[in-house]
């Protein structure tokens, strides 16, 4: 298959260039994300290099060669600095212009200027080393649950990969404006391969950029911002599709209330940025007290729970009561302050097939009351005397008889 060379590089110019813009309106609709800016220019800069490397001939090497060379690996360099701004690291500007002017140095060399073989093999090292990072970038974020990632990594490694196969091609088929080798197959792949490489990788990072967007739309839904652990709505959904997973395959499971003792008198005394310091050094003891697989959430306020999976009851207890004890012992001086916060803790057991979590948390809640009661900074376990006080308590607060409903009706009219 014959390869037109001068329609390769019109192509290439316009994707590249298309890509770019494309890219940067994307960043300007979420500037947020301003990795995005970073390959948007990325494939502007690559854009302009093909524009010199189509003046070969026309102008001289050092514009059509060196300088396009040199704005090809600036525009690699680029891509990688986008890969680690994504993920938060910072910009190396040295690093952003090393290849370039390795590149630039090397032309310079009296040996090195009719050594086109050697020449082409530290192109292609320059770049893949550039893909190389880039995909090595991403990988050092594989933590964050982003699918894009992967396509991404693969394909930066391969792109890479393939640069180094056009070295030996260099080496066979010595690079000449009228050589055989522009309408040979390999280069025929190869160019193609690029410049499917280049509209892939653009649409796979900007899905990456889109992903992290609703990630975060996401989490900010379901995710406490203050602790970082599930907000209300999360815990009651996870600890839903747990009950449901229990109903399977039972197993003994404990339910926790946890309320901070007397927190309304620590932001009094000591002001809410102290406050919201107390709350999170509880989340991290408790944290640290239960399993990775036990669910923990903020209800509200300073009010929490947690769902502890495969539990007897004595575990359960020794579980909460480490978590008050690590809190009080870690509560004792905040920011070098004597704070010495408690916490209350409720706790029910089940060992029932079917898991009502509602109804288990209000038990947790009744156990709860009982400990503030009785002292706070304890844990309750919920007892059967406790659940039936709890159903009186219900009973007598709703009036089911004509005698109560005309007293209240009564009260009423007298007021």
């Amino acid at each position: 298959m014959n390869l037109d060379v001068n329609t390769l590089f019109m192509v290439t110019i316009y994707v590249e260039a298309i890509l770019g813009l494309l890219l940067l309106f994307a960043w300007a609709q979420n500037t947020s994300i301003r990795a995005v800016a970073w390959w948007g220019f990325a494939h502007l800069i690559r854009a302009a290099s093909v524009v010199l490397f189509g003046m070969y001939g026309s102008a001289p090497d050092l514009i059509s060669i060196d300088l396009a060379n040199a704005l090809l690996f600036t525009a690699f360099a680029v891509t990688w600095t986008g890969a680690r701004v994504f993920d938060g690291r910072p910009v190396e500007p040295v690093y952003l212009v090393t290849g370039a002017v390795l590149w630039l140095l090397v032309c310079r060399l009296p040996v090195m200027s009719d050594a086109v073989d050697a020449r082409a093999m530290v192109a292609s090292g320059i770049i893949t080393a550039y893909t190389w990072l880039t995909a090595y970038e991403f990988w050092r974020g594989r933590s964050e649950q982003l699918v894009s990632r992967w396509p991404a990594i693969f394909m930066l490694f391969a792109h890479g990969a393939l640069f180094l196969l056009r070295t030996p091609l260099v080496l066979l088929l010595p690079w000449s404006p009228n050589n055989a080798m522009f309408g040979s197959v390999w280069l025929t792949v190869l160019s193609f391969e690029a410049l499917l490489f280049t509209i892939s990788i653009a649409f796979i990072l900007l899905a990456m950029a889109k992903e992290r967007t609703e990630l975060r739309h996401r989490t900010a839904a379901m995710v406490d911002p203050l602790t970082g652990i599930s907000n209300r709505r999360a815990f009651l959904q996870d600890a839903a599709l747990l009950a449901k997973r229990h109903s399977g395959h039972p197993r003994p499971t404990a339910v926790l209330l946890i309320d901070l003792d007397h927190f309304k008198s620590i932001n009094d005394r000591f002001g809410h940025a102290l406050g919201d310091r107390v709350l999170e050094l509880f989340t991290d003891t408790a944290r640290q007290s239960i399993r990775a697989s036990d669910l923990i959430g903020r209800l509200g306020g300073e009010e929490f729970a947690a769902v502890l999976t495969d539990t007897c009851r004595d575990k359960a207890v020794a579980v909460a009561e480490r978590i008050r004890e690590s809190f009080a012992q870690a509560s004792q001086e905040v920011d070098g302050r004597p704070v010495c916060a408690t916490v209350s803790i409720g706790l029910v057991h089940c060992e029932e097939a079917v898991l009502d979590i509602p109804e288990l948390l209000a038990q947790a809640d009744q156990a709860l009351y009982h400990a503030k009661e009785r002292g706070r900074n304890r844990v309750e376990v919920a007892t059967l005397a406790m659940l039936l006080q709890r159903k009186d308590d219900e009973q007598r607060s709703v009036p089911t008889s004509a005698t109560s409903i005309a007293a209240i009706g009564a009260k009423s009219a007298a007021a």
